[in-house]
């Protein structure tokens, strides 16, 4: 399978994963609470120095946030529609830089290590009985190491159209991936329940 983390010797590579799972919370609010230009343009141009440091070619680096970045443009587009210019742009810079530095931390973090600190991190909610934190740990795990999976196979699809002529349109793609992906996640929740991962969570933790 593929991930989404890259080997390297970066300075973020070498930064705990707890530290960058915080930096990424911390600036996702401060993000949101700030809506003067200039700084979150200076915020876009940190991001991004950071992740073009990270040691990923810069075609491989720029593919990954392609995706992303559509999805970025048209919730831009879609606020300038009903909204003056500068709210438009405030959106598009706030998660333009949010996502640069989300690709930095998933590029240079570990699945095992995104398990285990989002477990740690969950202790106090399964303390009160608000979650089982070793479910959430895998939770996000799961998502973050099928994100390039999903991707990979919308990009087949595309492709396995264009080879037989057909347009690519969004209900011809979308509903083979939406189909694919549930079948993959049935059988994840099966191999889970074989190999007893939540019967041995629900006895650890009585």
């Amino acid at each position: 399978m593929k991930s989404l983390f890259v080997e390297g010797n970066s300075a973020m590579h070498r930064l705990s994963a707890r530290a960058k799972l915080l930096a990424l919370a911390t600036l996702g609010v401060m993000l949101f609470v700030s809506a003067n230009l200039l700084l979150l343009a200076m915020a876009v141009v940190v991001a991004a120095t950071i992740y073009f440091c990270i040691g990923l070619p810069a075609r491989s680096a720029l593919a990954r946030l392609k995706p992303i970045f559509l999805t970025i443009l048209v919730v831009a587009l879609f606020s300038l529609a009903f909204n003056p210019w500068p709210v438009a742009v405030v959106a598009l810079l706030r998660l333009t830089a949010l996502m640069l530095f989300a690709a930095t931390v998933t590029a240079t973090t570990t699945i095992a290590q995104f398990i285990d600190e989002i477990t740690q991190l969950a202790r106090p909610l399964q303390s009160i009985g608000l979650v089982q934190a070793d479910d959430v740990g895998l939770a996000v795990g799961l998502v973050v190491r099928f994100v390039p999976e999903i991707l990979g196979r919308y990009q087949a699809i595309r492709e396995a159209h264009e080879a037989r002529g057909l347009k690519a349109r969004p209900t011809t793609v979308l509903v083979p991936l939406i189909i694919l992906t549930l079948r993959d996640a049935d059988n994840i929740a099966a191999a889970i329940d074989a190999r007893g991962v939540r019967r041995h969570v629900n006895l650890r933790t009585r």
